[in-house]
C-alpha cells in the first residue's frame, strides 16, 4: 500500500512538470523558430509524398558563403603598387658585369642588404662586407663650403668592413668608407679569435690620430690587397643596381600579400 501511494504521488508530481516543459518548448518554438519549423514541415510533406526521398535526408548540403569582396581601398593600393612596379622595371638599367681583373669573388644573396667579397692573398684570407651605398644626387647648402667633412657628406659613399686574417692568428678589421676615387679608413682594430665575447680588448687610438706615415702605409696595405678606387667604384655602381632590384622585388612581395 505504501509503495502504491508513493508511486501515485510521483506520477502526480511528474505530470504537471512534463506539461510545463512541453508548454515552454511550444512557446519557444513559436517565437524563435517559426520559419525554421515552417521549412521543416514543408520538407516533411515533400518526403511523405515522395517516399524515394526518405533515405536521402542525411544528404542535405550547405553551400559555402560567397568569397568576401576585396575592399575598394585594397584595389586602389594594388593599382598604385602595380604602377610603381612598372615604373621601377622600366627605369632600371643593368650595369656592366664584373670588370676584368676584379680580384674578389662576389657573393650576392637576393633579399639581403649586403654583399660579401672574398679572396686569398699570399696566405691571407680577405673578407669584405659591403653595405648599401649612400647615394647623394645633389649638393646641400651649407654656410661653410670649405669644411672637408661637409664635402664628404655631400658625396655618394660606400661603407665596407674589411677583414684580413691568417690561419691560427689574429685578424685585422678595417672600417672604411669609399668615395669616388678616394678611400677613407675610419677605424682599425686587431681581433683575437680566442678572445671571449664578454672581454673588452684594447682597440687602439682613432685612425686619424695615428702618425701620418702610418696612415699612408695602411692605405697602401689595403690597396695591394684589392681595396682600391677601381674596385670600389664598380662596387658602388653594383650596390646602386642591387638596391633597385631589391626595391622592385619588395614591391612584388607587397603585391602578393595584398592580393592574397
Amino acid at each position: 500500500m505504501a509503495l502504491n501511494s508513493l508511486l501515485r504521488r510521483s506520477a502526480s508530481t511528474v505530470a504537471p512538470l512534463t506539461a510545463r516543459l512541453l508548454g515552454g518548448q511550444r512557446t519557444f518554438n513559436h517565437h524563435c523558430g517559426g520559419s525554421l519549423f515552417t521549412a521543416v514541415n514543408h520538407t516533411r510533406k515533400i518526403i511523405s509524398n515522395n517516399s524515394f526521398l526518405v533515405p536521402s535526408v542525411s544528404r542535405f548540403s550547405y553551400s559555402a558563403s560567397p568569397a568576401l569582396k576585396r575592399p575598394t581601398s585594397d584595389e586602389s593600393l594594388l593599382r598604385v603598387i602595380e604602377s610603381e612596379i612598372k615604373c621601377s622595371e622600366e627605369s632600371f638599367e643593368e650595369g656592366e658585369g664584373v670588370p676584368d681583373g676584379f680580384p674578389f669573388e662576389l657573393n650576392d644573396n637576393p633579399g639581403q642588404q649586403t654583399i660579401s667579397l672574398s679572396r686569398e692573398y699570399q696566405g691571407e684570407t680577405i673578407h669584405v662586407e659591403v653595405e648599401p651605398s649612400s647615394l647623394v644626387t645633389g649638393q646641400e647648402e651649407d654656410d661653410d663650403d670649405d669644411d672637408d667633412d661637409t664635402e664628404k657628406d655631400n658625396q655618394s659613399s660606400l661603407p665596407m668592413i674589411v677583414k684580413v686574417s691568417k690561419t691560427g692568428g689574429p685578424c685585422l678589421e678595417f672600417g672604411i668608407t669609399a668615395y669616388a676615387d678616394e678611400i677613407v679608413i675610419d677605424s682599425l682594430s686587431v681581433k683575437d679569435p680566442e678572445m671571449a665575447d664578454d672581454q673588452l680588448p684594447y682597440e687602439g687610438p682613432r685612425f686619424d690620430e695615428l702618425d701620418e706615415n702610418l696612415q699612408k702605409a695602411f692605405h697602401k696595405y689595403l690597396e695591394i690587397r684589392g681595396i682600391k678606387p677601381s674596385a670600389t667604384n664598380f662596387l658602388h655602381e653594383y650596390m646602386v643596381n642591387k638596391d633597385h632590384r631589391e626595391y622592385t622585388n619588395w614591391l612584388k612581395n607587397l603585391k602578393k600579400f595584398v592580393e592574397a
